[in-house]
């Protein structure tokens, strides 16, 4: 799979994470790297299917399981709980990858398997650890429109999202945000539909 755009929507995090920054950085390139399909292949080549109709085009959660399984393997937690501060709040649910070290708060990755609606979601909760000093930041991942339109109806794509990072980028004073968007290497209508749900976890 191919990282075709990181956007920085924030950098300010202190000096702390700066010692770990690239390495993170490169465990998130890496593990984007590594979803390939059809199983074993070198790129990612998507079955050209729209999925607008009931049982077409291809499933996502088996696509973030990949990703996180590379994440994982290189000491990342994965559905780690949000760590709020104060036990009396609501938390609003756990971080698809947690990364954390002694010298920083933690730093999260999210790979949307959503609507717009759960892309929204997936950066207030970012943003909100990062005002309630709790995480350090976090990225979200999600595809472009030209690889959505191949995906579950309506999953989240940078497009759909991409006119509110002005929003996140004065509501997020410190810390670190980005939003990453991602595409597959071709298109071929020879190869498997990637299975929806969770049926095609050990597939990528």
């Amino acid at each position: 799979m191919r990282l075709i755009k990181w956007e920085t929507i924030v950098d300010k995090p202190n000096a702390a994470f700066g010692k770990v920054r690239a390495r993170l950085f490169k465990d998130i390139k890496m593990a984007i790297g590594t979803v390939v399909w059809p199983p074993g292949a070198a790129t990612f080549t998507i079955h050209a299917q729209s999925g607008k109709k009931r049982g077409q085009g291809n499933g996502v959660k088996p696509i973030k399981d990949a990703f996180v399984k590379l994440l994982e393997e290189r000491g990342w937690i994965p559905e780690q709980d949000y760590p709020n501060v104060d036990p009396s709040l609501r938390p609003p649910g756990p971080f698809d990858a947690f990364y954390t070290l002694p010298s920083i708060l933690p730093f999260v990755a999210e790979w949307e398997t959503g609507n717009v609606s759960s892309s929204h979601r997936a950066l207030n909760k970012i943003v909100m650890g990062m005002h309630e000093k709790c995480i350090t930041g976090g990225v979200l991942v999600l595809p472009t429109r030209k690889m959505a339109k191949y995906l579950t109806d309506r999953v989240g794509n940078f497009e759909e999202i991409e006119p509110y990072f002005r929003f996140w980028k004065k509501a997020a004073r410190t810390g670190y945000l980005a939003v990453i968007a991602v595409e597959h290497d071709a298109e071929s209508d020879k190869v498997a539909r990637i299975s929806k749900g969770t049926d095609g976890r050990a597939l990528i």
